[in-house]
């Protein structure tokens, strides 16, 4: 529904994995910023990484300007080099990457990577594996921007034919190539996958459980 340009979602805050650069091209750039445009018309708070610079610095500020909550998560020894100059919102500084992924998927209600290298990549399997096992039930969203993700999605299709990613489970990422198809897609989104284990099943200190801390010693 959308009312005076805002649109309601059913989503409050929403994860959004990106990298400390912006790429080669223009395009890149642009993705980030609309869709912070995008959260900020639904209203929809970010979590992010933490960093001032490249994509996460340009989709961090736009939500910020727009009047959104914005919460960084940054390890104490990615400060150098992930933050240049002042940095937007509330920053919680943790102690190492998996406290960070941890308190980002504890705090977010759904996750859309946008381009970037080996970090926003593994972060994005990571929580495409825990939807996969049960740990979670948020959607998780792919922004393909110019079809940067194409030979990403391509061996997630291998991975089905050859057997080692069961067709349901292939459904557990929603993709598009713009940032209004893909949160739309992502508001209607119901995966068919049977997970692995119930969430009930799982030590939760991934998630739940797992302490919050404003910073590290």
């Amino acid at each position: 529904m959308e009312e005076n340009n805002i649109i309601r979602s059913k989503f409050k805050r929403m994860c959004v994995f990106c990298g400390s650069n912006s790429g080669n091209r223009q395009i890149f750039s642009d993705a980030a910023i609309q869709l912070g445009d995008e959260l900020v018309k639904r209203k929809i708070e970010l979590v992010y990484g933490g960093g001032s610079v490249g994509l996460m610095g340009l989709i961090s500020q736009k939500v910020y300007d727009g009047g959104c909550h914005v919460l960084g998560i940054i390890p104490k020894a990615l400060m150098p080099l992930e933050i240049s100059g002042e940095t937007v919102g509330e920053v919680r500084i943790v102690s190492d990457m998996h406290e960070r992924k941890a308190a980002m998927a504890r705090e977010a209600e759904a996750f859309i990577a946008l381009p970037g290298g080996y970090g926003t990549m593994e972060e994005l399997l990571e929580m495409i594996t825990w939807s996969q096992l049960g740990i979670h039930k948020k959607p998780v969203g792919l922004l393909n921007v110019d079809g940067y993700y194409n030979s990403l999605l391509a061996l997630f299709d291998n991975g089905v034919r050859e057997g080692f990613i069961k067709p349901a489970a292939r459904d557990l990422v929603v993709s598009a190539p713009t940032a209004k198809e893909l949160l739309e897609k992502m508001e209607q989104h119901s995966p068919s996958h049977k997970h692995v284990a119930p969430p009930e099943s799982w030590n939760m200190v991934q998630l739940e459980n797992y302490p919050t801390q404003q910073n590290a010693q």
